[in-house]
């Protein structure tokens, strides 16, 4: 493991610097088993135990429990799928965010599937309304209740954040809080047809993989805070899907791409968002160690990394 000696400033966290992991085993965005025991497998790695050898004080009371919260009888409204389900996991993800985000804490959210992301900005911007949101993905996760082909609402986070598309009562109590302009992407390289005109018509920037090749990751990571960051004075909230990454990096996960980022890729984007003092909300999302069995451990070791990264862990 990389050694570390102190924890840079942050610029609106208090001291001692503290994160609350927001574990979240839950698979109801999407269809694929497994992707709910992605933050027991981290934290069992000892995540807990490596983000406290970096400086930062550790809570951590154990997953969040959702079997309460699941609706029996769930049809779909329209194409979206576990409608019912997926609202109120998330609307308790942003409860769960946001008082950790009020008490001073920066929330480790680890999922499950990208649809809490749902919940964890809107915790992070009822606390931070004036942050900006990097999103790593290969994916866009921004289709609407029509554009939407399977109906997965992992597919859909960001529409129902930024407010853009048909209105779905199920879930009015997401406010949207985020405004395209304080929303960036890098990695993308698999976006429907729906969410490129989406992208166009509302001009959110997105930096796909086309733009890592030809510029490099620091020059994209560079272009990309000075777009929603400008003098890096707004918090930061970095949403991580782990499919970000190549196949070859990261299989355990449910929707690969391949010619995703490299290894030293995702965790440079980490480390640069970190160097900021501006983080105040991490998610590392998508880990399904049931996919790809026999690299689960190799893909769990990296969500892990990329955590360490993202809150302070240095080559040197």
């Amino acid at each position: 493991m990389a050694t570390h000696l102190e924890s840079s400033v942050s610029r609106f966290l208090p001291d001692p610097k503290t994160l609350a992991i927001v574990g979240c085993p839950f698979r109801g965005g999407q269809a694929k088993l497994g992707v709910d025991k992605g933050p027991i497998h981290l934290v069992e790695a000892g995540l807990p135990e490596q983000l406290a050898e970096l400086g930062w004080k550790v809570q951590f009371d154990g997953h969040h429990q959702f079997e309460e919260i699941a609706a029996e009888d769930d049809p779909p409204i329209g194409k979206l799928k576990n409608p019912r389900y997926v609202s109120r996991v998330c609307q308790a993800v942003a409860q769960a965010v946001g008082d950790h985000a009020k008490k001073g804490q920066l929330p480790l959210t680890l999922g499950g599937d990208h649809s809490l992301a749902m919940g964890t900005i809107s915790g992070t911007l009822e606390k931070y309304p004036d942050a900006c949101v990097v999103w790593v993905d290969a994916h866009a996760d921004i289709n609407t209740a029509e554009t939407t082909d399977s109906g997965n609402i992992h597919g859909m986070p960001l529409s129902f954040l930024l407010g853009i598309g048909e209105k779905v009562d199920e879930f009015s109590w997401v406010k949207p809080l985020l405004k395209p302009h304080k929303l960036v992407y890098i990695g993308l390289r698999d976006v429907d047809a729906g969410e490129r005109r989406i992208l166009r018509e509302h001009g959110i920037k997105a930096f796909s993989m086309h733009e890592v090749d030809k510029y490099g990751i620091g020059r994209v990571v560079e272009m990309a805070l000075d777009h929603v960051n400008p003098g890096r004075k707004h918090p930061i909230h970095l949403s991580f899907d782990v499919d970000a990454l190549d196949p070859s990096v990261a299989p355990s996960t449910g929707t690969p791409v391949r010619g995703g980022l490299t290894f030293r890729e995702g965790h440079y984007i980490c480390e640069a968002v970190y160097e900021t003092g501006c983080l105040v909300a991490l998610d590392i999302m998508e880990v399904n160690p049931d996919l790809a069995v026999e690299s689960a451990k190799q893909t769990v070791a990296v969500g892990c990394s990329l955590a360490r990264a993202a809150l302070g862990e240095t080559l040197l």
